[in-house]
């Protein structure tokens, strides 16, 4: 293995090692952009300083790898600046700057996957990551089309122009699916859409119409047996799961009575409920009910004309739809409790 740092070449793409000769070149390319977001004075560095920079670099690469910095060069010309910095063994965080003539071009994803592709291959490193501020679109998209995919959200972590700011967390493996292929790019897509929550309940009702609810431990309103669906779990097999669980009852899980869709409350976000009713279990399988104690305090017979004050608005919203539509109804659209119209 060289002890030289290499040049990394993709077509008309060109990473390099930083020379002196560069000084000149690209100290005046430090512009507003690149200070804004790397928090440092907007006007040019030196070349006393700019040349110190690029000796550090050289430094830096000597202390066993310690960091990487690379010159992109598109055509010749100076372009950017990327590199990778061992945080840890085999864990390498990556950091980059695209010159305003050559923004909006792609040429710094293009600089990101090579320098990265490179860093598995002869650093050995087994992990890249990168943190960049939320409201940083166009780094965002760079690492995401290089291959990193969107792990979380570090809230108030750093600042920014006296500000605090958020951190958003990105990360690619050494042996995810490169950013070029189908499963890359759908590894990519899935970090960053929406997630919702999901959730699934079961309507039990008994021969007189009245509902049966759990009085949770952990919230004043009651509600219908059910919970979150876990990931990769449909939401038929949560509801079984979870009164299973938490009632020791075994029920057979019927048709989807409705969708509803949840509007965000009490700090949750939204969510998607769906309903499905469940087989009223018989007087013995209900006298054998064992009630999860660290969730489930007592459960209840309700009837429809006495739910309020003791769910949750929505629910009662919820609850009083499904009633009006009466036996054998279609499958209910709901938003907020409320018939879709």
């Amino acid at each position: 293995m060289s002890d030289e740092q290499p040049a990394l070449h993709d077509g008309d793409l060109r990473l390099r090692p930083w020379t002196a000769a560069d000084v000149e070149a690209t100290r005046l390319l430090h512009d507003a952009e690149i200070a804004h977001w790397f928090d440092v004075d907007a006007t040019p560095p030196t070349s006393e300083h700019h040349r110190s920079w690029v000796e550090r670099t050289h430094a830096e690469w000597s202390d066993s790898r310690a960091k990487a910095t690379f010159l992109v060069e598109w055509r010749g010309e100076p372009a950017g600046s990327v590199d990778v910095r061992r945080r840890s063994d085999g864990v390498g965080v990556l950091s980059w700057i695209t010159y305003a003539p050559y923004r909006g071009r792609g040429l710094a994803s293009r600089a990101v996957r090579l320098l990265v592709d490179w860093a598995f291959a002869d650093l050995g490193l087994r992990r890249v990551e990168a943190e960049v501020n939320p409201l940083n679109r166009a780094s965002l998209r760079t690492a995401l089309r290089a291959g990193l995919r969107r792990e979380g959200l570090l809230r108030g972590n750093t600042t920014l122009g006296g500000e605090v700011h958020d951190t958003v967390v990105l990360g690619r493996l050494a042996g995810d699916p490169a950013p070029g292929t189908r499963e890359g790019f759908t590894a990519m897509l899935d970090s960053v859409l929406p997630t919702k929550r999901v959730i699934g309940q079961g309507l039990i009702r008994d021969a007189a119409g009245a509902v049966l609810l759990c009085e949770p431990v952990y919230k004043r309103d009651w509600d219908l047996p059910g919970g979150v669906v876990d990931p990769g779990e449909p939401p038929r097999e949560c509801v079984a799961r979870e009164i299973r669980e938490e009632l020791a009852l075994e029920v057979t899980v019927g048709r989807l009575l409705a969708t509803n869709w949840l509007a965000p409350w009490l700090g949750w976000g939204d969510a998607v409920l769906f309903v499905y009713e469940v087989e009223t279990p018989t007087a013995a399988a209900l006298a054998r009910v064992r009630l999860l104690e660290r969730e489930i305090r007592a459960m209840h017979w309700v009837a429809p004309h006495e739910l309020g004050g003791r769910v949750a608005p929505y629910n009662e919203r919820m609850l009083t739809s499904l009633a009006a539509a009466g036996e054998g109804h279609a499958t209910l659209e709901l938003a907020d409790g409320l018939p879709v119209r």
